[in-house]
């Protein structure tokens, strides 16, 4: 007889119950509390966080406030509303969104029935940088549309309609694709949908540079209509239509809205109860047998030298061959960095020198180089007992980064010269590009250094642990800023060289990138080793975390 079976004696009292919701808030708010008070560099990356999503929301919600009165507010607040949307569904699968309480498989032991747990998950995903930031779009978009008693009340309802729909549609999204993402095949198909992802976006930003040439505003006008009628951004044009006095209209987008809010939800409930009900089929079949590695020493492991420097080279390439969430960043780095300069150069209206995005893409890998390697950095670090042996470590990761990264970008740039027929202008964006390269090997050694977090393994669709997010970011733009800076004399001898009509001396700044960037990359290790020794124990603690 199952435990479900067993009778419930008379004597046994009835036992207190509280709401699940209330639970999961307090859970949620604890934990973000209890991540803060860990560090003041936590705190000091969330409040920046927080600033500065509150200032770009203050901007945002001016700007729709302005466009109050203009014939094509409601196409602009519409379309903005369905994007929002559609970043809500797929920005949670690729990027840091939330915490461990939003992470249904840490929930399959506990007692909870469906309803409750879907009204308690929902709730709790309200808390965070990035509600608050789509909430003030939301709010800003129905002040640029309501007017009229109608169209106020019409608002009233579409805020929080709109809100609850972005929210459950990352929850569904995020529910379905759980257990696939968390396998070690499913991760590696979520590099494909990450780069997809990321062209898309991509082809949205051209096309939104060439609006003016399409005749502005007017010409999103029969995007507008049919964004209209979808859910989501028909709760907002709801608006719009009740402050024309198109009630029908009004009352049938945000129906709309709201049955597919009831579906969400339904399918969400759904996905949890099979999620949480069922074994994980994809870790039940017998693996294969593994293959034995032959042992041969050829290929570029012949090539490499021998001792720490040649064993590091090799784990770190191994990383990106084996480890999804590595694999997927370079993946992504890698497409953009070539997107980025040929679509430009196809069109016409791109530059040479936007192939120095590829190597800024490619930098940014540098950064928390000991957060990949999660709670198994401990083993890395028994071998680092001096200065010196963190400065192999570094120049060796460093190392193996380059190998990728220098032929890929001189291809990168060499084809947008080519493309555009630019063959002059192609020394100066080699030159750039190898000094940006060696200024961000420093910054992000330093920054891997004093500012290293844990990437996740455990959860799909987390890049940083809980509490950490604002901080990856924080040292990832400031390292950024500070590669800038650092390769500034490059900067200026190229432009000095391109104002005074001298372009047939650009490629002095060849050699004078390689060398300059090599000389700033070899500054940033000997700066970032003896903090990196000094530091091992901060180190282990910051990125085990996840």
């Amino acid at each position: 007889m199952s435990v479900l079976d067993a009778p419930v004696t008379a004597a046994a009292p009835a036992a207190p119950t509280t709401g699940l919701t209330p639970v999961f808030v307090r859970l949620k708010l604890t934990l973000l509390r209890n991540g803060l008070r860990q560090s003041t560099g936590r705190r000091t990356a969330f409040i920046v966080s927080l600033v500065l999503t509150l200032l770009l929301a203050a901007g945002q919600v001016l700007g729709l406030v302005l466009l109050r009165g203009n014939a094509q507010a409601g196409t602009v607040v519409v379309l903005l509303t369905a994007v929002v949307a559609l970043g809500w569904a797929v920005l949670p699968l690729f990027f840091p969104s939330g915490d461990d309480t939003l992470d249904p498989t840490r929930l399959v032991m506990l007692p909870l029935r469906p309803e409750p747990l879907v009204r308690a998950l929902l709730v709790s995903s309200m808390i965070g940088i990035g509600p608050l930031f789509t909430l003030c779009l939301v709010v800003g978009s129905v002040l640029a549309l309501a007017h009229g008693l109608a169209g106020i009340v019409f608002a009233v309802l579409a805020v929080p309609l709109t809100m609850l729909l972005c929210v459950a549609l990352s929850r569904a999204v995020a529910t379905a694709n759980v257990r696939l993402l968390n396998s070690r095949k499913g991760r590696d198909l979520a590099v494909l949908s990450g780069l997809v992802i990321a062209v898309g976006i991509q082809f949205v930003n051209f096309g939104a540079q060439r609006l003016g040439e399409a005749g502005g505003l007017s010409s999103l006008e029969p995007a507008g209509n049919v964004a209209r009628w979808l859910p989501g951004a028909s709760a907002i044009a709801s608006v719009d239509a009740a402050s024309d006095g198109s009630y029908g209209v009004a009352v049938a987008q945000l129906l709309i809205t709201g049955a597919a809010l009831a579906a969400l939800v339904w399918l969400w409930q759904r996905g949890l109860v099979k999620l949480m009900t069922t074994p994980d089929g994809s870790t039940l079949a017998a693996a294969a047998p593994d293959r034995k590695e032959s042992g041969r020493t050829g290929g570029l492991s012949g090539l490499l030298p021998e001792g720490r420097t040649g064993t590091v080279v090799q784990r770190s390439l191994r990383y990106v061959a084996r480890d999804p969430k590595t694999k997927a960043a370079w993946v992504t780095s890698l497409a953009l960095g070539a997107i980025v300069p040929l679509i430009n150069a196809v069109q016409g209206t791109g530059s040479v020198y936007l192939a120095c995005f590829a190597a800024g893409m490619l930098g940014m890998l540098m950064y928390n180089q000991f957060g990949q390697d999660t709670s198994a950095f401990w083993m890395v670090a028994l071998t680092i007992s001096s200065t010196r042996d963190a400065y192999v470590e570094l120049r060796a990761r460093a190392c193996a980064l380059l190998l990728i990264t220098l032929p890929y970008t001189l291809l990168v740039c060499a084809v947008t010269a080519a493309v555009l027929g630019r063959w002059q202008s192609l020394p100066g964006a080699l030159g750039l590009s190898f000094a940006l390269l060696g200024a961000m090997m420093a910054t992000g050694a330093v920054a891997s250094a004093l500012f290293p977090y844990s990437i996740p393994q455990d959860g799909a669709f987390k890049n940083a642990a809980p509490g950490q997010g604002g901080l990856a970011w924080i040292s990832i733009l400031l390292g950024m800023l500070a590669a800038l800076l650092l390769a500034a004399p490059v900067i200026v001898l190229t432009v000095w060289l391109h104002l005074t009509d001298r372009q047939d001396a650009l490629w002095v700044v060849i050699p004078v990138g390689v060398a300059y960037g090599t000389f700033i990359g070899w500054a940033g290790l000997r700066i970032a080793a003896p903090r990196t020794a000094n530091r091992l124990p901060e180190i282990l603690t910051a990125v085990s975390k996840g």
